[in-house]
């Protein structure tokens, strides 16, 4: 598939697996909304090398759990291309919590992992499909997690939503089909920001793996770009584990 002048808005994009997806879009020809909600400075560097590089690429602030916000991104979206080809829903948010610990869970970790992690993904694609569908074609990949697999991870809220993102998932495949592809990326252990202090909690919760590494974001990056680009696939959920859940 040629990409070149393609539109895709990845958000989460000022650091780690968004980051190194809007790197590699670029890099195919496409022109990319980098979406962040905190990490202003991360995603303006994105942007900055991206354009440094010749690409095209726009950033642009959005809480994915405001329904509002996220309307008002594909609208500028739409005002600046004219289109919108593929939406990398990445933005996620966790809670370090021992599995074993539950009086640490509380409502608000509950709420606020739902409303980005499942409810946020949500509204990013309800916005992109009126237009995706106007096109007759649209790819979206929704990122996962193992932890939604096995249900271990950094935390029960967390393994929580990321189940229900992988349900969405075929759920939206069939509903979207046959003009738009759903899939999803079901990452293991990534080295990230998200584990910045806790690396040995990440290398017990991954346990022996049998590849004998931890995967980047740049090996997460490509598996979406290929979810993004195979137009015969939909309603799948990749994991890329390095054996962990063998």
């Amino acid at each position: 598939m040629n990409l070149k002048d393609k539109v895709a808005i990845v958000t989460g994009a000022g650091s780690g697996i968004g980051r190194a997806t809007a790197l590699r879009l670029a890099a195919e020809g496409v022109n990319v909304i980098v979406n962040y909600s905190q990490s202003e400075e991360g995603a303006l560097e994105v942007v900055e090398n991206i354009m440094n590089d010749g690409g095209v690429a726009f950033p642009y602030r959005a809480d994915v759990s405001i329904e509002r916000e996220v309307q008002d991104m594909v609208t500028h979206t739409l005002t600046v291309f004219g289109k919108i080809d593929f939406l990398v829903n990445n933005a996620s948010i966790t809670s370090q919590i021992p599995m074993n610990e539950l009086d640490e869970v509380t409502r608000e970790v509950w709420d606020s992992l739902f409303a980005v992690n499942v409810k946020g993904m949500f509204h990013c694609v309800k916005a992109v499909v009126p237009h995706m569908k106007r096109q007759s074609a649209g790819a979206i990949v929704n990122l996962g997690s193992v932890a939604g697999v096995d249900g271990i991870g950094s935390s029960i809220p967390y393994a929580a939503t990321k189940s229900a993102i992988h349900m969405m998932t075929r759920s939206l495949a069939i509903s979207l089909a046959p003009d738009i592809r759903v899939n999803c990326i079901a990452p293991g252990a990534v080295a990230t920001r998200w584990w910045a202090g806790n690396e040995e909690r990440m290398h017990d919760l991954a346990g022996n793996l049998p590849l004998e590494r931890i995967s980047t974001s740049e090996d997460i990056a490509d598996a979406i770009l290929f979810q993004l680009t195979q137009s015969s696939i939909t309603g799948q959920v990749f994991v890329i584990d390095n054996g962990q859940t063998l």
